[in-house]
């Protein structure tokens, strides 16, 4: 079926010259099937060319898309966009589905991303670019296209359609390198890498690239001992439940936190619960028998500072023996806590942030729970103290 005939109207140049406050006094005017454009240019010279190419459009029956009224010939096409445009749109995509933890690494990775993608010929990127762009990406957020970091990536920010490996290779080292110059972690450089790369992964997954423009990995990466990962815990490094019960006991000392760093220590290894569930712990949470087993229902975790949310295996009910009752039986009578109250919160701020002792980390109570006395004993962080937990549980089962 024939496509409808257009009613394309192309006017003279509109002079508006002889006003002092029209920054653009040529103004090219034309209508399409009745809706009236216009556009407005310093010089007639600009606005001349751009009529003569609305002309020959219409003369070569060319149709012209009715939402922006120009030919559709001059409408970008997907992979002409700008890396940072199209980074903008993936992270709004995906951003309903995130942890606000992971915004924040998702937003910090991409950050570093588009300052190290650009052609060996661009200007130098703004000093303040990367910290901009940390709050520049994150979706909602006003952004001034005037603004100095705005034009540079305008101009030097590649399309999807001219980055080469060569390009990505540049900024692939550049993500493994710290922002004082350091090398990163195998593990931080891998993350930033993956995040970046599923970016343009999506871009190939829509069509708009024809294939994935990421470098293969240098060969030996992924046996060189300096990038490999230790995905197993060996369980005979790991102390048992005397052992554990002798480590748990010395917490409690004379500062008045140590208490409480004892107890999360306990929930730690005789739950196995993750420090994010452990310091969103409730009263109404626990069940505690007067002489056996209890129960402990997981039903909250800290998803961002102090901003409660679903734990990351969903909620759950893990049984707790009896020295973990009698323990917990203890604080909430010392603390006199009440259902609705958290377990583990400090009288005058946050929840209880006690730190590992390998963590170097300020972050409120989720990172670590093992406290710092913990190291005279064993040098544990919370991973170890969970892995203790399933590996007693482990043997238990097995007898």
């Amino acid at each position: 079926m024939a496509a409808p005939v257009q009613d394309i109207r192309i006017w003279d140049i509109q002079d508006r010259s002889n006003r002092p406050n029209a920054p653009r006094p040529w103004v090219v005017r034309w209508k399409v099937d009745g809706a009236e454009r216009s556009r407005a240019f310093k010089t007639k010279p600009e606005a001349d060319h751009i009529r003569s190419r609305l002309l020959v459009a219409a003369r070569d029956g060319e149709p012209f898309d009715r939402a922006t009224g120009l030919p559709e010939s001059w409408q970008p096409r997907p992979a002409d966009r700008r890396l940072h445009e199209w980074v903008r749109d993936w992270l709004a995509e995906q951003w309903p589905e995130w942890q606000p933890r992971t915004r924040r690494s998702a937003v910090e990775a991409l950050s570093r991303f588009l300052l190290a993608v650009h052609p060996a010929s661009s200007t130098p990127a703004p000093k303040e670019l990367r910290t901009y762009l940390v709050d520049a990406l994150i979706p909602g957020v006003a952004v001034d296209p005037a603004g100095r970091c705005e034009r540079w990536l305008n101009e030097w920010s590649p399309s999807l359609e001219e980055l080469t490996r060569e390009m990505l290779a540049r900024a692939e080292r550049e993500l493994a390198t710290g922002l004082q110059g350091q090398q990163l972690s195998a593990s931080v450089a891998g993350r930033y890498r993956k995040v970046a790369r599923a970016s343009l992964l999506r871009a190939v997954d829509l069509g708009i690239l024809e294939s994935d423009p990421w470098p293969p990995p240098p060969r030996g990466r992924r046996t060189r001992k300096a990038t490999r990962r230790r995905r197993s815990v060996d369980v005979r490094q790991l102390p048992g439940p005397a052992t554990m019960a002798a480590v748990i006991e010395p917490i409690r000392t004379h500062q008045p936190g140590s208490r409480a760093y004892q107890v999360m220590t306990a929930v730690a290894y005789y739950a196995g619960l993750r420090p994010s569930e452990i310091v969103m712990l409730r009263a109404r949470s626990l069940s505690l028998s007067q002489d056996g087993w209890g129960t402990i229902a997981v039903t909250e975790a800290d998803v961002d500072f102090d901003e409660p949310g679903e734990p990351k295996t969903g909620e759950r009910t893990v049984p707790i023996p009896p020295v973990l009752v009698a323990m917990l039986r203890d604080w909430v009578r010392e603390r006199g806590l009440s259902d609705d109250d958290l377990l583990f919160r400090l009288r005058r701020a946050r929840a209880s942030a006690p730190r590992g002792p390998g963590d170097a980390s300020d972050r409120s109570g989720v990172d670590a729970v093992v406290p710092l006395s913990i190291a005279t004993t064993a040098s544990m962080n919370v991973a170890d103290v969970r892995s203790s937990a399933r590996a007693t549980s482990l043997v238990r089962r097995t007898r």
